[in-house]
């Protein structure tokens, strides 16, 4: 069977693939997230490919010392209205973040790449619709202090898995996207590979 490494240390990516019974290492890539980000934006390149790019540079990262292993790389990025955002740094960003979200949608795109060597083998991106309830601020306090610093490990400051899911009065888009890594269309992938039986 074809060796798997995925080039994350997301704890929901890890879960999403251990749960669908890959047997896989996880190394996180080496790589300047927001140096490869800002050209991109520069040149007005949507979303989706942003999330393209950092998913594909990750899986390279990682895949220069591997050669003979299918690497996956994936990566999400948030818009709401013109603006793009990252994970929050700390949590007077968090709480910032989702007050900004606040009875908004908002947009999450989830990509992922396979790479072997220095070749990219297959990629996909997909897309997710939310929109967060408005919530008054003593929930928003109340939900920070539940979380705490694993507000700090999504863009958004949310993860729909756990007690974020609070924060919403509608979604639209694959559940596994929104946590980050666009799953089945990634099995097939792998099936079509040999990777998986």
């Amino acid at each position: 069977m074809t060796r798997l490494i995925l080039a994350s240390a997301s704890a929901a990516r890890i879960a999403l693939l251990k749960n669908a019974g890959l047997d896989f290492e996880a190394r996180a890539a080496a790589i300047d997230e927001r140096a490869i980000e800002a050209p991109l934006a520069e040149s007005r390149i949507a979303a989706s490919g942003i999330a393209l790019a950092l998913a594909e540079a990750k899986a390279l990262s990682v895949a220069a010392s591997q050669p003979d292993t299918l690497v996956i790389g994936a990566d999400q990025v948030l818009v709401a209205g013109a603006e793009r955002w990252n994970k929050p740094a700390s949590l007077a960003e968090a709480r910032a973040q989702l007050l900004a979200l606040a009875g908004r949608s908002h947009t999450l795109h989830s990509a992922v790449a396979v790479v072997r060597g220095h070749a990219v083998l297959w990629r996909h991106e997909d897309a997710a619709h939310m929109t967060m309830r408005a919530f008054t601020p003593d929930f928003l306090e109340a939900y920070l202090a539940r979380v705490g610093d694993l507000a700090l490990k999504s863009v958004g400051a949310y993860q729909l898995e756990g007690p974020g899911i609070q924060l919403f009065d509608r979604i639209d888009g694959d559940y596994f996207t929104i946590l980050g890594l666009p799953l089945l269309p990634l099995l097939k992938f792998l099936r079509s590979e040999g990777a998986l039986p």
